[in-house]
């Protein structure tokens, strides 16, 4: 499959292409991903805290709260990693037991710092180990550009959720002016990194942060990932951005299912 949009029809599967500099080709992708996100995760929330500013945690709930999320319902958390959302997903539904979280790196897995009750799954969002129609809500914070295919993974997406299920995708796209972009691919790309060198016990962390900027300049644009969502089904797909550079993507599976 293609990692460029389809045809009229603008359907993504890689959301960007190898990016050669760490991996040759795109099946090694996610065994690179895995082995780097393995090794780093004891510095991830530490980076990530320095990423955010600080901001991330309130920003984070604020999403969930303003996509839908309300307490009872059951939610998945694809690409939980240590857990950012997860957590903020527990505090608002006041019922750690209804989450459940999905990552691929074990290491991210026994690094996650959870309320009690929340469950844990080795597993990959193309490929999610969950029975249909399980949950009311998934989320996913800043990993569909981890993604080896955004189509099929949205596919996993629909099928896990019960109809009328919602969805809320966090996502850093790039600015569209050049000083602002400039700007954050300073931050990102050279600032972030630094201080991991710095900071980071592994050595490797510096990398996975030079890393999250190019697959943010590589990725498929916004109008790209809402088109898939819709081509497989999804109904009142939309965006909503923050400061130029954070997006929500939001939509519903439907209430009886194509």
């Amino acid at each position: 499959m293609s990692n460029l949009d389809e045809g009229r029809d603008n359907i993504v599967y890689a959301p960007h292409p190898p990016l050669t500099r760490y991996y040759e080709r795109e099946e090694d992708r996610s065994g690179w991903l895995t082995q780097i996100f393995n090794k780093t995760a004891p510095d991830y929330d530490r980076m990530e805290s320095i990423l955010g500013l600080g901001t991330g945690s309130l920003y984070r709930r604020h999403s969930l709260v303003q996509a839908g999320l309300k307490p009872g319902m059951s939610l998945l958390d694809v690409g939980v990693g240590t857990g950012l959302v997860a957590r903020q997903a527990a505090h608002i539904l006041g019922d750690p037991t209804l989450v459940t979280g999905v990552d691929p790196s074990v290491g991210m897995l026994h690094s996650a710092k959870l309320p009690a009750g929340i469950k844990l799954i080795e597993g990959r969002a193309e490929r999610i180990p969950l029975p249909d129609a399980s949950f009311d809500f998934l989320s996913m914070g800043y990993a569909l550009r981890h993604i080896s295919d955004l189509s099929l993974a949205f596919t996993e997406f629909s099928r896990v959720l019960k109809p009328g299920g919602k969805l809320c995708i966090l996502e850093i796209t790039r600015p569209q002016g050049k000083i602002q972009s400039a700007l954050i691919k300073t931050y990102l790309h050279g600032i972030v990194p630094t201080l991991a060198k710095l900071m980071a016990r592994e050595k490797d962390t510096s990398l996975l942060w030079r890393y999250y900027w190019d697959t943010i300049e590589a990725c498929a644009s916004p109008e790209s990932v809402m088109n898939t969502l819709t081509s497989v089904g999804f109904v009142n797909v939309r965006r909503t951005v923050d400061l130029g550079i954070f997006s929500a993507y939001l939509a519903q599976k439907p209430e009886e299912s194509l």
